[in-house]
């Protein structure tokens, strides 16, 4: 094939790229413009002007780049938007770790191998094989430059960004990640925006338990939960600490009640099976962990990136939120001299909260609505005998998220 194919060539290597797509555990791929929409751009900058980005002072910084992909990747025509479905198989159910006062609850994405080592190299590998056919400049990211991601899957068809702001897709649900290969070749563009199927459904809005959203897409990260135990580096703000319940590493709450991840399925990538059962820890156990068994245990995971301080950090406040057990009352205790500032602030804390709760003048930690938190996949090993997968999402598709059960 010749430097700069032809539009006939160029849709037939578009047929490949797809095919190459599959053989490297993508999901799905879509083909879209190197432009970011101006509505998402301005949505952008609202949220910034809001303040709503918290301590990310780099999503601030970088904001000129996250509006033009042409100005981070000179001379880009064409970004192939991928997903890789992440959700890990043979994993204690989330809601049956949230309800358990006891467990630590991490998010289900950091629960196997860190997706950006993987993702960047499975991208990597797609542009050396779109090279060995016609040479092309590229760039691979996933989750790691300022590239507004969701805004460019939604451009190319992979789906609707969702109330929640996470990216929605039919007969999937959102229990995937996302990476873009930039490219200069003048790919044909697949049919695409999305469209947006959320309907009057507002499940997610009103399950947060930090009340994070202002409205539909309209994320506070300074109240997300997520933000708050992985992004937030300094002390967690006190009114926002009960509510954090077990969540030690992220929350999951707004994909866990969205009707459409009923289609959703677990995924094929070994790399994303849990590890070291932490799907299924007790917060003990892992507070009792010292930082070199937090760094064995959390190699090659995005976990491990939160350093060993803010990781006692988070439990010491779950601890805080349990009930005044011997055992956690004990672990406690062990780490009110850490010699870590930021670990002694939250450890005190929540030695107070189980003195108030043992003494009965704090109530028990609210029960979780687990009946609320079901959508998550089905592991096909656990799905009874003759019972369909929904994968291409028609049957019994609600055409109004709300009325799905």
């Amino acid at each position: 094939m010749p430097d700069h194919p032809d539009p006939r060539q160029c849709a037939e290597l578009a047929d490949r790229i797809r095919q190459w797509g599959r053989e490297l555990g993508f999901a799905e791929l879509r083909i879209g413009p190197a432009r970011v929409p101006e509505a998402d751009r301005r949505h952008l900058d609202a949220w910034l002007e809001r303040g709503s980005h918290g301590d990310m002072q780099w999503m601030a910084d970088r904001a000129a780049l996250r509006h033009d992909p042409d100005a981070l990747v000179p001379g880009v025509q064409r970004i192939i938007s991928v997903r890789m479905d992440y959700f890990p198989p043979r994993t204690r159910r989330p809601a049956a770790q949230l309800a358990d006062p006891e467990g630590a609850y991490v998010s289900r994405y950091a629960l196997g191998r860190d997706y950006h080592k993987l993702l960047r190299k499975r991208l990597t590998e797609l542009g050396r094989r779109i090279e060995a056919e016609a040479p092309h400049g590229y760039r691979a990211f996933t989750d790691s430059a300022p590239v507004l991601e969701k805004a460019l899957a939604q451009q190319a068809g992979l789906g609707w960004i969702g109330k929640h702001t996470n990216l929605l897709a039919r007969g999937t649900g959102s229990w995937f990640f996302l990476g873009e290969l930039f490219t200069d070749l003048p790919l044909p563009l697949d049919p695409g925006p999305a469209e947006d199927h959320c309907g009057s459904c507002r499940a997610c809005l009103d399950v947060c338990p930090t009340q994070a959203f202002r409205g539909p897409h309209d994320l506070d990260a300074r109240r997300c939960i997520s933000y708050l135990t992985i992004e937030l580096k300094g002390s967690i703000p006190e009114d926002l600490r009960p509510l954090i319940g077990n969540r030690i590493y992220g929350c999951d709450d707004c994909q866990l009640v969205c009707p459409w991840n009923r289609f959703a399925e677990v995924a094929a990538e070994p790399d994303f099976i849990a590890r070291h059962g932490l799907d299924s820890a007790s917060l003990v156990e892992l507070f009792g962990w010292d930082e070199a068994s937090f760094l064995e245990h959390t190699t090659g995971m995005a976990i491990r990136r939160i350093g060993h301080e803010q990781w006692l950090r988070n439990l010491a406040v779950a601890l805080g939120n349990g009930p005044a057990t011997d055992a956690a009352r004990e672990a406690l205790a062990a780490r009110a001299e850490h010699p870590s500032p930021l670990v002694r602030e939250h450890v005190a804390w929540a030695r107070t909260r189980l003195d108030e709760r043992a003494a009965g003048r704090l109530a028990e930690p609210p029960a979780i609505p687990v009946k609320a938190l079901t959508r998550a996949p089905v592991d096909p090993a656990a799905r009874p005998a003759g019972t369909p997968a929904s994968k291409d999402g028609t049957a019994g598709e609600p055409k109004d998220p709300t009325t799905g059960s």
